[in-house]
């Protein structure tokens, strides 16, 4: 298993300053990741130093809460794509879809058709931490039936990340052509290796180095 190509070097911490990126972008050059994971701000640049490079730029929308308007996250997506974005993570409108809107599948089958016509993927962060078993099931099957390519369980920024439990549940009720993205408290290679049995086709995590120096380790 090549478990660097699971794996999105990610940094969305709040204090991030540019010399976080130009580490992350470093990291991510020497462990062959798959893709970095940044904030909108700093996608211009991070697609500067990745331009040489196969590794994916994925950056975020309507991050961390999800309940901006539909014009806006289509505006952020828009942009990040201009600069130079490959993937997009956006976080599903939980507001919307816990009061039962139709408005949630609308707006993501609105930002599906934007970033597959720039030929990016996108990926739907339900953010499990805050969803009942249920909810997650509904949840997963929504984000498939509105054209995202990939559903992610968290931002990072909630009380919990991702669960191998419920990556199982999002791999049983999305189709076979939707995959899954498992992200937040990902620390070790145990968690990694766990999450990638449950289901999960990508991994979020800002301890990829962690996880690499164990896989080496282990081999």
């Amino acid at each position: 298993m090549d478990i660097n190509q699971y794996i999105e070097h990610t940094a969305l911490k709040p204090t991030l300053v540019g010399k976080d990126v130009d580490l992350l972008i470093a990291e991510a050059k020497e462990h062959r990741f798959l893709g970095v994971c940044v904030p909108p701000f700093w996608v211009k640049k991070t697609a500067r130093e990745l331009a040489d490079t196969d590794i994916q730029l994925v950056t975020v929308i309507g991050f961390p809460l999800g309940y901006n308007q539909t014009e806006v996250k289509e505006l952020e997506i828009k942009q990040a794509i201009e600069q130079g974005a490959n993937e997009l993570d956006i976080v599903m409108n939980i507001s919307a879809f816990k009061d039962g809107m139709p408005w949630v599948k609308i707006e993501l089958a609105k930002c599906a058709h934007i970033i597959h016509e720039a030929g990016c993927l996108m990926k739907v962060i339900i953010e499990t931490a805050y969803l009942t078993d249920e909810e997650i099931i509904k949840a997963t099957k929504l984000c498939s039936e509105a054209g995202t390519d990939f559903v992610k369980t968290s931002t990072g920024f909630a009380g919990a990340g991702a669960k191998v439990e419920h990556i199982k549940l999002m791999r049983e009720n999305a189709p076979s052509n939707v995959g899954i993205k498992a992200s937040g408290g990902i620390k070790t290679l145990a968690d990694a290796q766990a999450m990638i049995n449950a289901g999960a086709d990508r991994l979020g995590t800002s301890s990829g180095v962690e996880i690499m120096q164990q896989y080496a380790d282990s081999i």
